[in-house]
């Protein structure tokens, strides 16, 4: 609440500050002088900056792709498979080994999907206030909404301000998810030039109830369509009294000050400060023997902690002909784990992984006859952990219409801190371990081409691949793969079009050569959409309508575990092989778009009982509506 009323306030004061400008615009009209001032800024004067200082401007159209990013996500999940409540974790449907992190990251990766990172904010020049609207209806009792006001008080000087909030009470019992992404954000640049400051402040809960997925009894009900267990709300679960937060705030700050600024020639330092602070915690009033033994009867308690404060500094030299080059040092402090020590028979689990790490590398970047070169590369030189990166590509654009590109990226650090050192009142859940650095080499490429299509592959060696998986005990565990990990990707996307009608179609294939065991993705997985577009109502409602299927093969399929918010390995249930149809109804009036959807048609003619991870089944038949509603001041 305290951070809608901030939210509110702005955007009152913001609003109240604008119509006072417009009064003062408003009583200029009879002068012909000045009526240029009172004409509509373009569309592409309202320009988001993200974090690399990549720039585009607002859209505003309507297009299959706005269409696949109305989620709760914002993002094209495609390769992703969700739970059945909104706001619950996702399954994924492939793996990306691309890697530039030379420090283990936080644990309980399944809460992360709608955790916003420094890359996942963005920062905004506008000539006049803009708000931007999401809304999006939610199975259960509670809705979606996400809202954004940006404003300029000077050419140089912007402020962002947003809330993401989301609570869906869901159609299973003890589904409940209950989410709250808050952001405040400025961008300010000097009167010459040589001085420029991106900041922004997050704070973050993701709070999800946790059932266990179904019992026994349930699966059987759930498997065979039994008709009075349609209402889902009937079939019981493993356990009714857990729930696991993933709570987050960071401080961010990019700054860059430029020493010399000519036509050809540029000294640049720049400095990044990244303050973060993350703790997850899973609680239950009940121990659950699904889980194995526990400590404690009742009130269950995991706690854990991450503080991490990193400082990074490039000087960058910049010349028409030589290209940009940087050097860059980096000093990371990180503090991760739990209050107390547990003593075990055979073992002592320490409480706290703390201390510093010193890095350097170096960046190059250049363009010349139609290529475009890059490299960036940094190491872990002092500290405890020990680690690398080194990515490098190349791109060219063939001509107007076909773009190529290809980049290798080389990796080598420690496992995420949960592989590393994990404590919990079950006592399977108790370990602290010594893993060998993973490490991975990969090499892609992209192509973007209006005439064939749009084409993306990767090929991937990973070593020493740390994962997670059900022990005999019961209990989840962290293991390390003693051989290597290979697997293939390749995705097309294609759209055609038929005067009104248009087919957009994506396809992609995967195959692991090596360590199936440990890495199960499907092979096949499909997305296409068959959609009539059309101006109606004298080109005032522009809309488009049709159905998109998405199918993927069977596969065997990760579980999840509610008690570290992870997926693990399982290799004895093969799911998947089904499809989901979706009929959508989408619009646009002026700024407007607006989402109607039939989620998961096909249901209604043969009852869903297949599954998003074992024992949690898949989403059934929704009928949701939404917009986006950009307005300007």
């Amino acid at each position: 609440m305290k951070q809608l009323a901030i939210l509110l306030f702005f955007l009152f004061t913001g609003s109240l500050s604008y119509s006072q400008d417009l009064e003062k615009d408003l009583s200029t009209l009879g002068r012909p002088q000045q009526q240029d001032s009172l004409q509509k800024p373009p569309i592409t004067a309202y320009k988001i900056i993200s974090i690399m200082n990549d720039t585009t401007f607002l859209d505003t159209t309507l297009t299959i792709q706005k269409d696949y990013k109305f989620n709760y996500l914002r993002k094209d999940n495609f390769e992703l498979l969700p739970f059945a409540n909104v706001g619950q974790t996702y399954n994924s449907l492939s793996h990306n080994s691309k890697d530039e992190n030379l420090l283990p990251q936080f644990g309980a990766r399944a809460r992360h999907y709608n955790f916003m990172e420094v890359e996942d904010i963005y920062y905004y020049e506008v000539p006049t206030p803009l708000t931007e609207l999401f809304f999006k209806t939610v199975p259960e009792q509670g809705q979606n909404l996400d809202a954004l006001f940006t404003v300029n008080t000077s050419e140089r000087l912007n402020f962002m301000i947003a809330y993401k909030g989301l609570r869906s009470l869901g159609n299973y019992q003890n589904s409940l998810v209950s989410t709250g992404n808050f952001r405040f954000g400025i961008n300010y640049r000097t009167p010459n030039g040589k001085y420029y400051v991106r900041s922004h402040f997050v704070s973050q809960d993701l709070l999800n109830r946790e059932s266990g997925g179904l019992n026994d009894q349930a699966l059987a009900q759930y498997l065979s369509k039994e008709s009075e267990f349609d209402d889902r709300s009937l079939l019981e679960m493993q356990f009714e009294n857990a729930e696991n937060v993933l709570f987050g705030k960071r401080f961010y700050l990019n700054h860059q000050f430029y020493f010399l600024k000519a036509k050809n020639n540029q000294i640049e330092l720049e400095h990044v400060l990244d303050f973060s602070d993350k703790k997850f915690i899973y609680r239950q009033d009940a121990a659950s023997a699904l889980f194995g033994d526990s400590y404690r009867a009742s009130n269950l308690r995991d706690e854990v902690k991450l503080r991490h404060i990193d400082n990074l500094v490039k000087l960058r030299y910049q010349n028409n002909l030589l290209g940009q080059l940087a050097v860059k040092a980096g000093v990371s402090y990180y503090n991760y784990g739990y209050n107390s020590v547990v003593i075990l028979e055979d073992q002592t689990i320490g409480n706290r992984l703390k201390g510093e790490n010193y890095s350097f590398g170096a960046e190059y970047s250049n363009t010349f006859s139609g290529f475009e070169i890059y490299g960036d590369a940094m190491a872990n030189l002092v500290g405890d952990f020990t680690g690398y990166y080194f990515t490098a590509g190349l791109g060219y654009n063939i001509n107007e219409n076909n773009a190529l590109k290809v980049e290798i990226n080389t990796n080598e650090r420690k496992p995420n801190y949960n592989f590393l050192l994990n404590q919990s009142d079950y006592r399977n859940y108790n370990w602290q371990t010594d893993f060998d650095n993973q490490n991975s080499q990969n090499l892609s490429f992209k192509l973007q081409s209006k005439n064939i299509a749009n084409i993306t592959g990767e090929i991937a060696r990973i070593g020493n691949y740390a994962y997670f998986a059900k022990g005999e005990d019961n209990g989840v565990k962290p293991s390390q793969s003693g051989s290597n990990v290979s697997y293939l990707k390749l995705k097309v996307k294609k759209q055609f079009d038929f005067g009104k009608f248009s087919l957009a179609n994506t396809i992609m294939y995967q195959n692991v050569s090596e360590g199936k065991d440990v890495l199960n993705l499907p092979s096949f997985v499909t997305r296409n959409s068959f959609f009539y577009k059309d101006h109606w109502f004298q080109r005032a409602l522009y809309l488009q309508t049709g159905f998109t299927l998405k199918y993927f093969t069977s596969y065997n399929m990760n579980g999840y575990d509610p008690v570290l918010a992870e997926f693990y390995v399982q290799n004895e249930q093969k799911l998947g092989d089904f499809p989901v149809v979706d009929f959508f109804f989408n619009a646009k009036v002026k700024q407007t778009r607006i989402f109607f959807k039939l989620e998961h048609l096909n249901e209604l003619i043969n009852t869903n009982n297949n599954f998003s991870a074992p024992s949690y089944p898949y989403r059934d038949f929704l009928v949701r509506f939404g917009l986006v509603w950009d307005f300007f001041l």
